[in-house]
């Protein structure tokens, strides 16, 4: 059932309003286009500036956990584990933003591929149907990359600097007899079953500790290298974030 709208609720300025008005020339479409390109580019620019956040979150956890895990002996090798579980949730994060902005910027770099480019350096090539696409993309937006192609960019990046910065510093940790507890005088552990025995964490013993961050990196490694088609921005160009 259709409810009726009583006359008297809507304001007297707006009483008579037609509903928006399309551009009737071609001044007008050229207007309406610069002001679609420029919300476009706002929107693609808060969310790389959200990207950007990530990462400086990411920088920050990992410098602190550094200052704090071999700064001293009594610090645990925990905290350097610690620090590769936020950077992971950090890098979750990045990658769900990065979807966002990977939206964004494929209708900005379509409209200024196939209209101000033309506009420029007119060529026979052009993307056939790029108008309807974008049209099409306004009234249903989609993804455009998996959280997975996501994550593998952002390792690319800078996340997976991070996480080897990481593990070359708990392999110090747990290798340096000068940082652990009751530290020596020697540099390094004497023995691979020290260096296991300093793995250790909590009632976990130390292989098994071992074998975890092993396969973790493995992962991340995979992750990162793993091939992928280069579709969509990546096909045009290599000035990609």
């Amino acid at each position: 059932m259709t409810t009726a709208i009583d006359p008297g609720a809507v304001p007297p300025r707006l009483a008579g309003m037609a509903g928006p008005a399309f551009p009737a020339s071609p001044g007008e479409f050229i207007t309406v286009l610069a002001h679609y390109h420029r919300a476009e580019i706002a929107r693609m620019a808060g969310w790389r500036d959200r990207i950007d956040r990530t990462t400086n979150w990411a920088i920050t956890v990992v410098a602190g956990m550094l200052s704090v895990s071999l700064s001293t002996p009594t610090a645990h090798q925990g905290v350097l584990l610690f620090a590769m579980v936020l950077v992971l949730l950090l890098l979750r994060i990045e990658a769900r933003r990065y979807r966002f902005f990977d939206v964004y910027r494929a209708r900005v770099r379509r409209l200024e591929r196939n209209y101000y480019a033309q506009i420029f350096a007119p060529t026979d090539q052009q993307e056939e149907g790029w108008t309807r696409a974008l049209g099409e993309d306004l009234r249903r937006p989609i993804f455009l990359i998996t959280v997975q192609d996501a994550m593998a960019r952002r390792l690319r990046r800078n996340y997976g600097w991070m996480f080897l910065i990481l593990l070359l510093a708990w392999v110090i940790k747990i290798t340096s007899a000068k940082l652990q507890p009751g530290a020596g005088m020697a540099e390094f552990a004497f023995s691979v079953p020290d260096t296991i025995e300093n793995a250790a964490l909590g009632p976990l013993p130390g292989w098994s500790v071992l074998a975890a961050v092993l396969a973790f990196y493995l992962w991340l490694l995979y992750a990162t290298l793993r091939p992928y088609a280069r579709s969509g921005e990546l096909a045009h160009g290599n000035v990609h974030v």
